[in-house]
């Protein structure tokens, strides 16, 4: 009798173990949530690092601020992703050069609300700051964040006045997944080429934007493909979750995703950056600036010696404790003033 309940109790694990093998094989979604929570955890130590630093007064801000209410993926309310947060220098009267953010998370994670107090910062030096959410993976796949992002800069415009956005003076920036996305917006928008192979429309006109700036971002996706560890596993779920392609080494994605493949001379000018820890530093951040630059764009670098300690992770320009990160924010202030101007000059 026992031997009989043994083999069953065995039976029913085996069968256990196979369909949790299979759920975490056919779908991204177990594992795509698994990253998701360690994702959100970090996001949340940072953010509480940045609030010491945040002003205390001076900065005006609107939240949630619906900017969609469809979207391309039927089973997605719009409405759950596609909001937007608006600061700026309290008593502004008048349009003000404006910076539009979008936050990372390896495309499967994140929102604006993390990076908050950095907004306020930047909005209390003169600007008005914008942070972006929109329908991630695997609840949406590739190129809906894209399209939507792009919504939300026609949003921007046609608010402009209520909002106290400048269109003339417009800064794309990001971080992480996000530089990502803002590197491949901005290459739509200056190389008519790419937008029509992707049959995009950019709200923007390369007239209005005027720079980047890009955060530890990845900028050639093949780089991600291979990894080895706990990381490679992370990247590999987080494309599949994000492109909809189990094999993200056929997914068309990917190379469209890759900035650098579609970057030309009239890409705007660049703030780029990206920790001395953080192996997207090297196989995306450098090569990618030195493909500007080889193109003849203003580009305006901040990379740190092998040796610079204590080492700079990825993110790095949020943990403000770090001096690293003050110094960087000092020169994405620099960057804005000199592309944008401050109000408070």
């Amino acid at each position: 009798m026992r031997k009989k309940w043994l083999w069953r109790t065995l039976a029913v694990l085996a069968g256990l173990v196979v369909v949790t093998v299979l759920v975490f094989t056919v779908s991204p979604w177990p594992s795509a949530l698994i990253i998701r929570q360690v994702f959100q955890d970090g996001a949340k130590k940072t953010a509480a690092i940045m609030a010491p630093y945040a002003p205390t007064s001076g900065v005006d801000s609107v939240l949630d601020v619906q900017y969609a209410t469809d979207s391309t993926q039927p089973h997605v309310k719009a409405s759950d992703f596609t909001q937007l947060d608006v600061f700026y220098p309290t008593g502004t009267t008048t349009q003000l050069g404006t910076v539009i953010w979008t936050h990372g998370g390896a495309w499967i994670s994140g929102n604006k609300s993390n990076d908050r107090s950095y907004f306020e910062i930047l909005a209390s030096k003169g600007y008005t700051v914008v942070g972006l959410n929109y329908t991630y993976g695997p609840e949406a796949t590739y190129p809906t964040a894209v399209f939507e992002l792009n919504q939300a800069h026609q949003f921007l415009l046609d608010n402009a006045e209520k909002f106290h956005i400048d269109p003339s003076k417009i800064v794309l920036a990001g971080d992480s997944a996000g530089a990502q996305l803002s590197s491949q917006l901005a290459a739509l928008i200056t190389n008519p080429d790419f937008a029509k192979e992707m049959d995009f429309t950019p709200t923007l006109s390369p007239e209005q934007l005027q720079g980047v700036v890009l955060n530890c971002g990845v900028y050639q996706l093949t780089s991600l493909i291979g990894a080895k560890g706990i990381l490679g596993w992370g990247d590999d779920v987080s494309l599949w979750a994000y492109t909809g392609d189990r094999d993200i080494t056929t997914s068309p994605a990917m190379a469209q995703m890759s900035t650098i493949n579609h970057v030309t001379g009239n890409f705007p000018a660049t703030y780029i950056s990206g920790g001395n820890a953080d192996p997207l530093t090297a196989e995306n951040s450098k090569p990618f600036a030195a493909k500007l630059q080889s193109l003849g764009v203003n580009v305006t670098e901040l990379f740190w010696p092998a040796d610079y300690t204590p080492p700079l992770p990825h993110e790095y320009q949020f943990k403000l404790n770090l001096d690293a990160a003050q110094t960087a924010l000092n020169e994405t202030l620099s960057f804005l003033n000199e592309r944008i101007g401050s109000s408070t000059d």
